[in-house]
């Protein structure tokens, strides 16, 4: 029997993981120069947790979640986002006794059993971040800018910031009511899925990717005539900050988020390069979730970034960078292979990618191995080397050749492989 991935589960593989590296750092710089803190979190959480919070009716709760039963029957699911047991940690843990306002952020896997698609994957990979403590719109503006940032910094451009108000518990019933109202005439128009939306989760139907669905919600009621004084005079705070901060926007009265937690401000990052999922990231306020799961009452607000979605966008700005060592020693003879091994254990200690020959192969196929690691430097060492004090220093790139003290060798490749250090190659920070 052959193995293979799972289907929707994807292997990440060497030659495709740099830009992942590159932005989870760029993303911890950004987020620390924000004030946000990392927290970790387990992949499993009690299925309960996540029906209370995204709602029974959303296609995640009925449909998508991995769920098992532990020996008490328990049920046990795999998280299908983040949001919900960054609530539970706050809570459980009284994050809210230690600051006023909490800023955390997550990396990690989701899991949703839909239909692989581009971008889109059964084990997916989300940056989440949160904002605890302040109902006004500042920290919506806040979390709006550093998302921003984190996109202009990886050099994306082409994306546009859409902005929504789903109003509060106080006026979105209202809205309900004759969104309801609106879909019951359009009813034979809908698809299957959108006809049992609109009688558990109305405001759904305006997500729905099926054309004669999107072409009925262009008529329906606006969701920002039906929203309060104070739903309104929050949102259009939130206006004049972003436009202070210099950041363009659409306001979009169709955008929902799909879950149930949502209140006041929706976003989402959009691009036209992904096709029909074309957000890239999304997000929005939740005011009430942390009292509906136990705690007190606290607002809050956060966003998610589809990372496979974002990588598939960096590469098109940038082509990946496959990693390659600084050096590659290659030693002949047992002497030299002794020596080799620490010189090469020193340089890695000090954060160079060192790598060396363990078979004790031919020096061709040691150069050879060397040119297809794209190593930069080569350092030849043999009898004759030992016996003179001197390696043989080949630059790969150049064709050049020098000679290396080797009583001074691990500061003298120290001094070289810090020059020569570059994106890809050389020294970890």
């Amino acid at each position: 029997m052959d193995f293979t991935a799972i289907t929707g589960f994807k292997d990440i593989l060497p030659s495709e993981v740099e830009p992942w590296q590159r932005l989870e750092a760029v993303a911890r710089d950004i987020f620390r120069v924000f004030g946000f803190l990392e927290i970790k979190l387990p992949a499993m959480e009690r299925t309960e947790l996540f029906s209370r919070s995204i709602g029974q009716e959303t296609d995640i709760v009925s449909k998508e979640m991995y769920t098992l039963h532990d020996s008490k029957g328990r049920g046990m699911t795999l998280r299908p986002e983040a949001t919900a047991s960054v609530v539970r940690a706050y809570i459980q843990n009284r994050l809210y006794q230690e600051s006023p306002v909490q800023k955390l952020f997550v990396m990690g896997s989701m899991f949703r059993h839909e239909r692989p698609q581009k971008g889109r994957f059964r084990q997916f990979h989300q940056i989440d971040a949160e904002i605890f403590g302040d109902p006004g719109p500042r920290s919506d503006a806040d979390l709006i800018v550093m998302l921003l940032f984190l996109f202009e910094s990886l050099g994306l451009s082409g994306l546009t910031l859409h902005l929504n108000s789903l109003g509060c518990p106080a006026c979105r019933g209202g809205f309900r009511e004759a969104l309801t109202a609106f879909l019951e005439t359009r009813s034979e128009g809908l698809c299957s899925d959108c006809a049992r939306r609109a009688r558990t989760n109305p405001l759904r139907v305006f997500d729905c990717k099926v054309p004669t669905c999107q072409e009925i919600v262009t008529e329906a009621p606006s969701v920002l005539d039906s929203i309060c004084d104070a739903c309104r005079v929050h949102f259009e705070g939130l206006k004049a900050l972003l436009g202070d901060a210099g950041i363009g926007f659409e306001v979009n009265p169709r955008l929902v988020r799909g879950l149930d937690y949502y209140t006041r401000t929706a976003f989402e990052v959009q691009t036209e390069r992904l096709g029909a999922q074309n957000a890239v990231a999304g997000g929005g306020r939740y005011d009430g979730l942390v009292r509906q799961l136990g705690g007190p009452d606290q607002p809050a607000i956060g966003f998610a970034i589809g990372v496979e979605r974002l990588i598939s966008l960096m590469n098109e700005v940038q082509e990946p960078q496959t990693p390659s060592p600084a050096l590659y020693v290659a030693a002949l003879g047992e002497e030299a292979r002794k020596r080799a091994f620490t010189w090469v254990t020193a340089l890695r200690k000090s954060g160079y990618w060192v790598e060396m020959d363990y078979a004790g192969r031919s020096l061709k196929a040691q150069m050879k191995r060397a040119d297809r690691l794209g190593a930069r430097l080569v350092l030849m060492v043999g009898e004759n080397e030992l016996s003179s004090g001197k390696g043989l220093l080949r630059d790969m790139a150049e064709k050049t050749q020098e000679d290396v003290p080797l009583e001074e060798v691990i500061a003298h490749m120290e001094q070289r492989l810090e020059k020569e250090a570059s994106p890809g190659e050389g020294k970890r920070s």
